[in-house]
């Protein structure tokens, strides 16, 4: 399992897991899901993002086998009609 940052490097990798152990279970297991659970990750407080008045946390972009997290955020689970709010949010963060 790897984090990639938005510059594309690497942030965090755990290849230690055999390979038919979920994805979910996994993550559950490493100390990066104990440091987001402990709020011990030091990550960036959240911040108002332009014309908002709501902080925004940083986040972790993750798949539908990863747990909910304050900082994890998951796509919209099934199919959605074309033209849902569901789906066109899926295509924006994938």
């Amino acid at each position: 399992m790897a984090l990639v940052g938005a510059n594309y490097s690497f942030i965090y990798v755990n290849v230690g897991c055999q390979g038919r152990i979920s994805d979910g279970c996994m993550f559950k297991n490493t100390d990066l899901w104990k440091s987001l659970v402990n709020k011990s990750l030091n990550l960036p407080q959240p911040i108002n993002l332009p014309s908002k008045d709501i902080p925004i946390p940083y986040i972790i972009v993750a798949d539908d086998a990863f747990g909910f997290s304050e900082n994890i955020l998951k796509p919209y689970p099934g199919h959605h009609m074309k033209v849902s709010k569901e789906r066109i949010f899926n295509y924006r963060l994938s």
